[in-house]
């Protein structure tokens, strides 16, 4: 059987990994509501409505690390786990596309 050729995520506490899972479902919901790739409302309200809930866990992932003692966000690593679960691409629907040459 072939395995994965995906890079392994890289060793994180349940805490960062709640934060990193919680930061990309606020991406997700952003990518939904942009204007700039989006066409109708209802789709955009719908996601507008679960990022509250996604923005309230992602402050809760990050309590719980500030009340485990886990003082410092380590960037490297987490943003090697973004670019594992493809945070970069999912991170790109929030901005605005270049525009096409008229």
């Amino acid at each position: 059987m072939l395995q994965p050729q995906f890079p392994p995520l890289p060793a994180l506490t349940r805490a960062e990994a709640e934060f990193i899972d919680c930061y990309l479902e606020v991406l997700d919901q952003l990518g939904r509501i942009n204007p700039a790739r989006g066409s109708d409302t209802y789709g955009a309200l719908r996601a507008a409505q679960a990022l509250a809930s996604r923005a309230i866990a992602l402050r809760d992932a990050l309590a719980s690390m500030h009340e485990r003692g886990e003082s410092q966000i380590h960037a490297g690593t987490l943003a090697r786990a973004l670019r594992t679960l493809d945070g970069e691409r999912r991170a790109g629907r929030i901005a605005v596309p270049p525009a096409s040459p008229s």
